[in-house]
């Protein structure tokens, strides 16, 4: 399997730079604050937890509060694991050698990468810079499948772009893959983060009985370090191998980890309350930073999620530029190329308190280069 840039890069740099501009996470919770929010019968589980094994599909209380995320999911529907653990488990289980799979793209790299290993077919269906933001030609779907295609892999809001369908587009998605029997896996990691909650759209385990949402507690909720994610479809059958692969990786998640998360998604309301407010700030920071600086850069507008994808106008490439802002201010900055998209865009974050001063830094070598 090849590197996983990202990652790599991630190792590298996210602990020794002072700043980190591009982080795809909201700005995380102390295990004071969260323990703070727990109300008695959680606090109780927190104080009584003995560190033994867990059920290999997760805390029946932690599916519970999983499936009320939900309209149509029991917790019986869902299967508790780290998000990139789950992401690698659906692939291994429903794909083949020679089996075809079409991924929105540019796409976090295991979304595509698994599936390439596997052997199978890999066709990107690329999203497409359009003045100020991005689109995506669902149109476009019956061109890329073939009669090998198993699956298809979506993911709204999108990282790295901030892009989301509309609700008729993503039915529309929907009913394609239905007519064909296809997979249809739903990265959702960022669901919940809509700047208008009207505008958010269902799950996809909600709307087809073949479709597999994927989320988890490290993006939307700010608690990537309980590594404590999920797998939502009501094909059971699947649930159940999925449930069987897993006992070749994890075999089960971490006791104390479970018992967080119940507390975070019953306390999910004043969490996502708070990110979503940290989001729209940041937002609006940016847009008058890179509207300010309109010869440098090209701003394409999210439209949910916390993250966006500008594009660096300068001479160089942006690799170089994102070398010069981290050895020069101390900022790490994730070019495109991670992404494997050209084009010099790179990927900003938007979910954490310190995105203003982390911008500033930007700011300051940009002054210092004399552009």
């Amino acid at each position: 399997m090849r590197p996983f840039k990202l990652e790599r890069y991630f190792a590298e740099y996210e602990f020794k730079a002072e700043r980190v501009l591009s982080a795809s996470d909201c700005e995380t919770l102390s295990m004071a604050e969260l323990l703070g929010m727990a109300a008695g019968a959680s606090l109780e589980l927190w104080r009584e937890l003995r560190l033994g094994y867990t059920e290999t599909a997760g805390h029946p209380l932690l599916r519970a509060e999983v499936a009320g995320l939900y309209e149509t999911i029991a917790a019986g529907d869902v299967m508790i694991a780290a998000p990139e653990e789950a992401i690698f488990i659906a692939m291994q289980t429903l794909l083949a050698p020679g089996d075809h799979v079409v991924v929105v793209s540019p796409a976090y790299q295991s979304l595509y990468e698994v599936a390439r290993h596997i052997g199978c077919g890999v066709t990107r269906w690329e999203l497409e810079p359009e003045r100020d933001g991005w689109r995506l030609e669902v149109g476009r779907l019956g061109e890329l499948v073939e009669d090998r295609t198993r699956m298809l892999v979506i993911n709204f809001p999108h990282n790295p772009t901030g892009y989301t369908v509309s609700r008729p587009e993503l039915e529309s998605i929907v009913e394609f893959a239905r007519a064909r029997g296809l997979y249809l896996f739903s990265d959702e990691m960022y669901r919940l983060l809509e700047y208008d909650s009207s505008a958010r759209l269902p799950a996809v385990c909600d709307l087809y009985e073949k479709g597999i949402s994927l989320a988890g507690l490290s993006k939307a909720f700010g608690l990537p370090g309980l590594r404590v994610g999920w797998l939502a479809t009501r094909e059971r059958t699947l649930l159940g191998r999925c449930l069987a692969f897993k006992d070749y990786t994890t075999i089960c998640a971490g006791a104390p980890s479970e018992i967080l998360g119940i507390i975070a998604l019953q306390s999910r309301e004043p969490i996502l309350l708070r990110n979503c407010e940290i989001v729209g700030g940041n937002l609006a920071v940016a847009a008058r930073f890179f509207a300010e600086r309109a010869g440098l850069f090209a701003w394409f507008a999210p439209k949910a999620g916390p993250v966006a994808f500008p594009r660096w106008l300068g001479e160089e490439p942006v690799e170089s530029f994102c070398r010069d802002v981290l050895d020069g201010v101390g900022v790490m900055v994730v070019p495109g190329s991670l992404f494997e998209r050209p084009g010099n865009h790179f990927r900003i974050g938007l979910g954490r308190r310190d995105f203003p001063q982390a911008l500033g830094r930007l700011a300051e070598r940009l002054r210092d280069r004399r552009v």
